[in-house]
């Protein structure tokens, strides 16, 4: 009795493992070329459609207050239709991100903007790319005033994108959205 246990127990092990999805999506070879593309020329435009901000109590009274947008919890809050973005174009990057969760520290007084927003030359810019899961990655950092930025992007070939921003003043907040090609100024 004891040995049909372990044989289903078994059996029931590898049927669980072994019919899982994978969960790297195929991805076309324009999908891929065009990825390519984009990277190679660092033109890129992410615009964000959902901000993913550190949920803390403070943001969950907020939510619970019923101040956020609709369709909006403490840790995912909707921006389709806000106004947003960060570019990637040649050596210099700028980004109009909205900011939800909490300061730190610091801040500076009468400033019209508490989103994320910056625009220059950045530093320490490194490009990879996960040959397994089609993905590039880029990571820098980026100093707006008295704040400074790291910045970690995530591009898939079906042109989705994920970015993570680290601040010395506030909160960590990750935006999932849409990346294409900038175009010229």
């Amino acid at each position: 009795m004891r040995t049909l246990f372990k044989f289903l127990f078994v059996l029931l092990l590898v049927s669980v493992v072994g019919c899982g999805t994978s969960s790297i999506p195929k991805a076309s070879p324009e999908q891929l070329a065009e990825l390519e593309n984009l990277v190679e020329n660092k033109k890129i435009f992410f615009e964000a459609e959902w901000a993913m901000p550190l949920t803390t109590n403070s943001l969950n009274q907020i939510s619970n207050a019923g101040l956020l947008p609709p369709g909006s919890t403490a840790n995912q809050i909707n921006l389709i239709g806000n106004n947003n973005f960060l570019k990637i174009d040649g050596d210099s990057v700028s980004a109009y991100l909205p900011y939800y969760g909490e300061r730190q520290m610091g801040g500076v007084y009468n400033q019209s903007n508490a989103g994320i927003k910056f625009e220059g030359v950045p530093t320490d810019f490194e490009i990879s790319k996960d040959d397994k899961k089609n993905t590039y990655s880029i990571k820098f950092d980026v100093n707006d005033r008295s704040e400074a930025f790291q910045v970690n992007m995530t591009l898939f070939p079906n042109m989705t994108a994920s970015v993570n921003i680290n601040s010395n003043e506030r909160f960590s907040i990750r935006y999932q959205g849409k990346a294409k090609k900038a175009m010229q100024q």
